[in-house]
């Protein structure tokens, strides 16, 4: 049976008809997903290594939550890697590591994020100077500038091998929505899903393609202490639907996209809000 991990690759030199033959490489595909220790990242890890991949999976900070990750994926290969993107050598060495732990890398998903809660709440007009500032500079390092030096580096990796691949960022529905009470995360998101609409025109020469997914409320470990509280009922009203969407729905989007066969939808973003704001 086929899956999602194994790729057509073509033969060379091409045939004497001047036609090119294609035959398919069952070497499973490298991807690297960061932010897996919980949430979206955990769950697109499981559907990647379900599909036939082997799996990077990056923590920034609690090895031990990337380890039960680690835990949760069949089959083998798969490895852990660390470190916190807000540092761009530290966001090109997770790269560097992931390649050596996997030998090659053919699928990133942009996954990690300072997310939205309480303690980082900067509404303007509300919160001080001093923690709008330190909360604009941690989610734009992270959320976006982390992504960027990431994707560089993976992209470096694909060019110098002369291999297709795929490039999955995972925005959020808050760059189009709004997010009045964490604007930079609203903002952090908006950029990433520009950039990676930049770079899939860049990229496409070299046969990478490159998509985003914006999630709407999605019921992750941080998110359930909200969605048990009274402002539970409000949010899943949010969307026709009555409910929130789970990671493992994202997931599986995430996996599509990530899918040679996706590669049409390059430049793409895929609302995945359970019809809670359409555009």
């Amino acid at each position: 049976m086929l899956t999602f991990g194994a790729a057509h690759r073509k033969l060379r030199p091409p045939l004497k008809s001047g036609k090119e033959l294609y035959v398919l490489d069952t070497t499973p595909r490298g991807a690297l997903v960061t932010g897996a220790s919980r949430g979206i990242g955990r769950a697109t890890a499981v559907a990647l290594a379900t599909a036939g991949h082997r799996v990077a999976i990056h923590y920034g900070h609690h090895r031990e939550d990337a380890e039960q990750t680690l835990a949760l994926l069949p089959g083998e290969g798969h490895v852990v890697v660390g470190g916190n993107l807000a540092d761009p050598s530290a966001a090109r060495g997770v790269v560097d590591e992931a390649v050596r732990g996997l030998l090659t890398l053919d699928v990133l998903v942009n996954n990690a994020a300072v997310a939205p809660q309480t303690a980082n709440r900067h509404r303007i007009g509300e919160v001080g100077w001093d923690a709008w500032v330190e909360t604009w500079n941690s989610m734009i390092r992270t959320n976006l500038l982390g992504a960027v030096n990431v994707t560089w580096a993976f992209a470096d990796h694909l060019i110098s091998r002369g291999a297709p691949g795929s490039i999955v960022n995972v925005g959020s529905r808050g760059a189009y929505r709004g997010e009045p009470d964490h604007p930079a995360y609203g903002a952090s998101k908006a950029a990433l899903h520009a950039f990676g609409q930049s770079i899939a025109v860049a990229l496409a020469p070299h046969q990478i393609a490159v998509t985003s997914v914006a999630p709407g409320f999605v019921a992750t470990e941080r998110q359930m202490e909200k969605l048990s509280g009274s402002e539970g009922d409000a949010v899943r009203a949010q969307s026709p639907f009555g409910r929130v969407g789970s990671a493992e729905e994202i997931a599986a989007a995430v996996v599509y996209l990530a899918s040679p066969g996706a590669a049409w939808s390059s430049g793409a973003v895929l609302d995945l809000n359970g019809a809670s704001y359409l555009r």
